[in-house]
């Protein structure tokens, strides 16, 4: 860069060259210097977190005569103005970088810094004002924190009940389409589709209560403990009036730790919520995987059902058509997983009084929220609303099999049932045909045994 697209800042290990027209300083492009890693900026969502909580601690620094009142007024509102996205931009620096999160946390005092001189006229300092009863080590954790708790209870929980409301709404359609069980990939007793489908909502919707709860717990936050848990510079009722205002203001529960020392020695609130969304995760690719296999074919697999057509599925076999949406959702769920994984190693790897990975965390959880409320809603909207069921062929399928005959065991035992149920599968004879001929059912109280419907309702 040539002169005049630069300008030199300082900080207390010199002079360093910053773009002119960068919002943040020197600490901010030391990082930018020192992580070239993987060319992906922290997640938009934890800097508006950051935001939020530098305007609400300036507002209650200055009420505690903390900082004065015209440079808290000037913070609070640069604060806002990056909680609501305005400068996302000026936050380059790569989601690989010191553990603790103090790079980006000094990128959000400095921006904010230099946002409240411009109002005031006058400098701002980002450590002595914005960072103001703060740490990196209490505020970046707890951005992270109600980052999650936000992404999760916005996007996330609303989009699985959408997916869940889907799946009931096709449960009803489809309540008396019966076809056969499978246990094991082999045949079984008959179920219906609308039991089947019934069944995902159900999962959905148990996955969805358990992250409600994982979300719960992420609202306890280290905000107050400052460097190590002991609250060193941070007056006592700062933390609880900070977040009671961070809780009004975002509509979420959140609430100061317990324990200081285990809320920033450990990450395992987050842990917890990746658990459950890799649960989640897991439910999704089942009922992917159920669905692809359902619509397979058209003439060689199962093609109990059909999925909406919406685009060509291979470059060199014309007309043919892939469950591309089941493929999707199967994707970010292994991507999840591995999520999961990063954060599982992350969480346990807290030494004394911090945890040093929490921007891998952070970055980890935050996408999987984002991923797994995406995929949610487009497998509802793009898939599972246009499944159609063949309902001729998923009636055949559940005549076909000999397994209905455990309906039989009340009447002749299950050794004898057994022994027909072989016979007709080494003769190809229907079973109803030779409990006839050996006479050992009426054939009305036969036909009654064997009702497919009745059969799906137990009894």
């Amino acid at each position: 860069m040539s002169a005049d697209d630069v300008r030199v800042e300082h900080d207390t290990m010199g002079e360093v060259r910053v773009p002119a027209s960068a919002r943040w300083g020197a600490q901010t492009q030391r990082a930018v210097d020192n992580f070239p890693v993987s060319g992906r900026p922290v997640e938009a969502e934890l800097i508006h977190a950051l935001g939020a909580i530098k305007a609400a601690a300036a507002e209650v620094n200055a009420e505690l005569g903390v900082i004065d009142a015209d440079v808290g007024a000037a913070i609070a509102s640069a604060g806002e103005e990056v909680a609501d996205g305005r400068w996302d931009e000026h936050f380059p620096i790569d989601t690989f970088q010191t553990g603790s999160g103090t790079s980006t946390n000094m990128n959000t005092n400095e921006v904010i810094a230099n946002l409240a001189a411009e109002r005031l006229g006058r400098p701002v300092h980002p450590n002595d004002e914005v960072n103001a009863s703060q740490s990196s080590n209490d505020v970046f954790p707890t951005a992270i924190h109600i980052a999650a708790a936000a992404a999760a209870s916005r996007e996330l929980l609303p989009a699985l009940d959408h997916l869940a409301g889907v799946l009931d709404e096709q449960a009803a359609a489809n309540a008396t389409v019966v076809k056969a069980g499978r246990t094991h990939l082999m045949d079984a007793t008959p179920v219906t589709l609308g039991q089947e489908l019934g069944g995902y909502a159900a999962q959905v919707s148990q996955a969805a209560e358990r992250i409600a709860s994982a979300v719960a717990r992420v609202g306890e936050v280290p905000l107050g403990g400052t460097a190590t848990g002991t609250g060193l510079n941070a007056p006592p009722t700062f933390a609880r009036t900070v977040l009671a205002r961070l809780s009004d203001r975002l509509g979420l529960d959140l609430h100061e730790a317990h324990d200081h020392f285990a809320a920033q020695g450990a990450r395992d609130g987050l842990v917890s919520l990746s658990g459950e969304l890799r649960a989640l995760a897991g439910a999704l690719l089942k009922i992917a995987n159920d669905v692809r296999w359902m619509a397979s074919g058209p003439r060689t697999g199962l093609a109990e059902v059909r999925l909406p057509d919406l685009q060509p599925g291979s470059s060199i076999m014309p007309g043919k058509v892939n469950p591309v949406i089941p493929e999707a959702v199967s994707q970010v769920a292994i991507q999840v997983y591995g999520n999961d994984a990063a954060v599982a190693m992350a969480g346990s790897q807290g030494n004394f009084e911090l945890n040093v990975y929490l921007p891998v965390m952070a970055r980890n959880v935050l996408e999987s929220i984002r991923l797994l409320g995406s995929v949610s809603r487009l497998f509802a909207d793009r898939c599972l609303m246009g499944l159609e069921a063949d309902v001729e062929r998923c009636r055949a399928y559940a005549e076909a099999t000999p397994q209905g005959a455990a309906a039989l065991n009340r009447l002749l035992g299950y050794d004898k049932v057994a022994s027909l149920v072989k016979e007709s599968n080494a003769t190809g004879r229907p079973l109803r045909t030779l409990v006839l001929e050996q006479g050992l059912v009426e054939e009305e109280e036969l036909d009654e045994a064997l009702d497919l419907l009745r059969l799906t309702r137990g009894g």
